[in-house]
This record gives structure tokens, C-alpha cells and sequence, in this order.
């Protein structure tokens, strides 16, 4: 029963993952990340300017992380490879926000100054927010297919507990 579970688990978030490819907008995890990430701010503040503009990407990437390692500490590989997908997400939601550190187009909650704009432009490479960008967004695809292919594997090589 538990296999047959975790293979709807699984489907319903491949058809979800492929349909936020093919829409570009990732729905109610845009809303979670969103949160998380102002709530990064907060938590750095106290740790100087950069590291908080810097914080709400930071804890984008942690909370998920986190939360796959709680997982495999707890030897339940397909909860930590559903997380992952989260966590692939995460990564693409910054490097969107990340690629638009020139242009700033992106509407900001609050207004506000634009992280990666002003990191960047702090470190001198605004100029390669593109191509920095396009590394994370590729980080996050690699993250999200891996953890697809460790999540099916775990389901075909679970065996299945007697009630």
C-alpha cells in the first residue's frame, strides 16, 4: 500500500513540477518561498548589510535542505527526494530573481531594493547576472530531476511492508 502511495505522491508531483516548467510560474511554491525568503532577511539583519540582502536566498535554499536532511538522517530516502524537488524549485525561484538584477523588473514586495542588484553591484559583477543566474536555474533542474529519479528508485526497491 505504502508503494502504491508514494507512486500517486510521486505522479501528482512530476505532473505539477512539468506543468510549472511549462507555465513558468510555480504557484503555491512561489508563496512559500516568498515567505521564507523575507523571513531570511529578518533572521540575518543582525549579521551585517550583505550577509542580509544576502539572507533571504540563503534561507530559501536552507529550509528545504534542511528538511531533505532531516529525512535521510531518518532513513526515509523518498520524503527527502520529494523535498528536493522542492529544493530544485528554491533554487530556480532565485536564479529568476537573479537574472533580473539588471533590469529589475521583477515587482518587489514593499518596493524596496533589489537583493541580487545591490549585491552584485557591491562585489562589481552586475554585469554577470545572467550568466550566474543561468548557473543556478541549471543547478536547480539538475536538482529537481535527480531527486524524481532517486524518489522512482526508491519506490521500485521499497519493499513492501506486510499489514
Amino acid at each position: 500500500m505504502k508503494k502504491i502511495l508514494n507512486s500517486i505522491i510521486l505522479t501528482v508531483a512530476i505532473i505539477y513540477f512539468l506543468s510549472c516548467f511549462i507555465t513558468g510560474s510555480w504557484y503555491f511554491l512561489d508563496w512559500v518561498d516568498l515567505f521564507i525568503h523575507e523571513l531570511g532577511h529578518l533572521a540575518f539583519r543582525p549579521f551585517g548589510e550583505m550577509i542580509y540582502f544576502a539572507g533571504g536566498s540563503i534561507l530559501q535554499i536552507l529550509v528545504p535542505l534542511l528538511c531533505a536532511m532531516y529525512f535521510l538522517r531518518n532513513k526515509d530516502i523518498f520524503s527527502s527526494s520529494i523535498v528536493c524537488l522542492w529544493l530544485g524549485q528554491s533554487f530556480i525561484n532565485i536564479a529568476i530573481y537573479l537574472k533580473d538584477a539588471q533590469a529589475m523588473s521583477l515587482f518587489l514586495i514593499g518596493g524596496g531594493t533589489h537583493d541580487w542588484n545591490f549585491m552584485l553591484s557591491r562585489l562589481g559583477l552586475l554585469s554577470q547576472a545572467e550568466s550566474f543566474g543561468n548557473l543556478v536555474y541549471s543547478i536547480g533542474v539538475l536538482i529537481i530531476a535527480l531527486a524524481g529519479l532517486i524518489g522512482a528508485y526508491s519506490i521500485y526497491t521499497a519493499k513492501e511492508e506486510l499489514d
